[in-house]
């Protein structure tokens, strides 16, 4: 887990008075406790279920820092009209235990009576949602594809839900760009795939929706492996099947210690595939690092300083936002805080849009119409053909050895199929040329 930042320190005071003054906030001079005690009528409570520890913990690396920086713009409350509201934020740790994600998700909603809750997990926002939905409280969710989060959860593009919204691209997107990339590069085209059995590695192993169905469409033959649990420590028979199957590359959805478990198993029994694009092993630096020579690992990147967006807030860029974290924390950027990032700017537009920020039906219909250019892109609900989800960007990508970062890899764009307005920064390699 990363450091906690100081707060304001990753802006400056300037940028963030001229950014609060932008969107409404109320700027205050001198030092200010956030939670000011206020009428309960004053106050608007917002639940954040995110993750801090556990297997997945790599994705809120970088939360404790957005939340500060939040913290930071809203210490003077959160304007709208002729009102001011004290903003209270409540970020909670679901541990990437589903069970602990279901208490929570009852101790914000019920318990803390939050006027409005946020989750960056997928295993958190199935529950936070169908509660948040029962119960008549507005819910945001973001990282993870949209097919899982509304088909894990019985409804369909046309029905929706009718409280819960989430944005994110679909599964259908890293699985696209893996193809194009694949394209670009000369190999035998036999794909290797494997799955972790859970919400994401079905999404993307589904035989109707998912990668086999892509494959399937195209001229690359598919050496399935199938799904394994997630508690697994042996990908011997994936190992297996990959090296007599003669695939050259492998793809297929899994976290990173189960990745290097079956690259370091992959070496003992000496089998090397060229390209390697795998969804969720290679998100983080950490996961490359992790395995020694992380050489010319590929992976879906949904957001990276080289994406040509900025804030609602204060208009600040990608590049400036990641150099502001490294700088605040000592460590690499990562995807996620892109993310987190815009899910409070959604969430504040929300408020604002709804004029009366405790009405949840307000609220509710805010987001359902918001139309906002955030960190990662355009969040647009208003337009969007999926009902209570809106879309974004993503591009592909290849992880290499820094030559001159102040970090051991460095993220390249190398696919912009789906998003063409971010620059290309490189081809994408086979991993022999990089031996």
């Amino acid at each position: 887990m990363g450091k906690r930042s100081a707060g304001p320190s990753r802006i400056s005071r300037r940028a963030a008075l001229k950014g609060a003054s932008a969107f409404g906030l109320a700027a205050t001079s001198g030092v200010t406790t956030f939670n000011v005690a206020r009428a309960a009528s004053d106050t608007i409570k917002i639940g954040f279920i995110n993750l801090l520890s556990g297997m997945k913990a790599d994705f809120g690396q970088a939360d404790p820092f957005v939340v500060d920086l939040f913290k930071s713009y809203l210490k003077g409350g959160l304007k709208i009209g002729a009102k001011t509201y004290n903003i209270e934020i409540l970020m909670r740790d679901d541990q990437s235990d589903a069970n602990r994600a279901v208490e929570l998700a009852n101790d914000l909603v019920l318990r803390q009576q939050c006027d409005l809750v946020l989750s960056a997990d997928l295993i958190a926002s199935i529950p936070l949602g169908n509660l948040a939905d029962a119960q008549g409280v507005p819910m945001i969710s973001t990282q993870a594809p949209w097919q899982p989060w509304m088909f894990a959860r019985g409804s369909n593009p046309g029905k929706g839900f009718p409280y819960s919204f989430h944005f994110f691209w679909g599964s259908e997107g890293p699985l696209t760009t893996f193809i194009d990339m694949w394209n670009s590069v000369k190999t035998d085209r036999i794909v290797g795939t494997m799955f972790g059995d859970e919400p994401g590695g079905r999404g993307f192993g589904d035989p109707q929706r998912g990668l086999p169905a892509l494959l399937a469409k195209s001229d690359f033959k598919e050496v399935s492996s199938g799904f394994f649990q997630l508690g697994s420590d042996d990908f011997s028979n994936q190992v297996a099947a990959f090296k007599n199957g003669k695939a050259d590359i492998v793809s297929g959805f899994c976290w990173p210690k189960h990745w290097a478990t079956f690259w370091r198993q992959a070496a003992q029994a000496g089998y090397k595939p060229e390209v390697c694009s795998v969804a969720g092993a290679f998100l983080f630096p950490t996961a490359v690092e992790a395995l020694g020579n992380g050489d010319g690992m590929s992976t879906e990147i949904s957001w990276t300083p080289a994406f040509p967006f900025k804030s609602s807030i204060t208009g600040e860029s990608c590049k400036d936002f990641a150099a502001a974290y490294q700088k605040a924390s000592g460590r690499q950027w990562v995807q996620t805080m892109g993310y987190t990032y815009a899910l409070f700017e959604v969430a504040l537009a929300a408020f604002k849009s709804a004029g009366d920020p405790t009405n949840k039906d307000a609220v509710r219909d805010a987001i359902a119409a918001l139309q906002l250019d955030t960190m990662v892109g355009p969040v647009n609900f208003k337009d969007s053909h999926i009902k209570n989800v809106s879309t974004t960007f993503l591009a592909g990508g290849q992880w290499r050895k820094s030559k001159s970062g102040p970090f051991p890899y460095d993220l390249l764009v190398v696919n912009n199929k789906l998003a063409p307005m971010i620059p290309v920064e490189s081809d994408l390699k086979l991993l022999s040329q990089l031996a």
